[in-house]
């Protein structure tokens, strides 16, 4: 299933994705996988799914939190910094923890996108 729906990514079938996550609520577990994606437009669609949902509720975005934190490990700069962003846009606290873990990443671009996130969710931006 994950493959065939980062496929569907990829090819740009975003609404026909965002259907099937309101209909089953247990595919939010693998926002994560996509996030982490090697394909560049698997991960934006990742992306423009979380925005998606989220303007929807926090009720199943929650979900997806532990599976994109993972990514915060990633050995890709990229797919980290990506993780981090989305944590940011889901703005829930539960994200906070894992964020903060990853405040000392050794890339300089996630680290600003980590403490972005932060600052997000706690709501300091301005």
């Amino acid at each position: 299933m994950k493959k065939m729906i980062a496929d569907y990514m990829e090819k740009g079938f975003l609404e026909n994705i965002v259907d099937m996550f309101r209909h089953d609520k247990g595919l939010y577990a693998i926002i994560g996988d996509l996030i982490g994606d090697e394909r560049s437009r698997v991960r934006i669609g990742a992306v423009a799914l979380v925005e998606t949902l989220r303007e929807e509720g926090m009720e199943h975005i929650v979900r997806a939190i532990p599976g994109i934190a993972e990514k915060l490990r990633d050995p890709n700069p990229t797919i980290r910094g990506d993780a981090a962003y989305v944590l940011g846009i889901i703005g829930h606290t539960d994200a906070t923890r894992f964020l903060e873990e990853a405040v000392s990443d050794e890339n300089e671009m996630v680290r600003e996108t980590v403490i972005e996130a932060i600052q997000e969710i706690r709501g300091q931006r301005g």
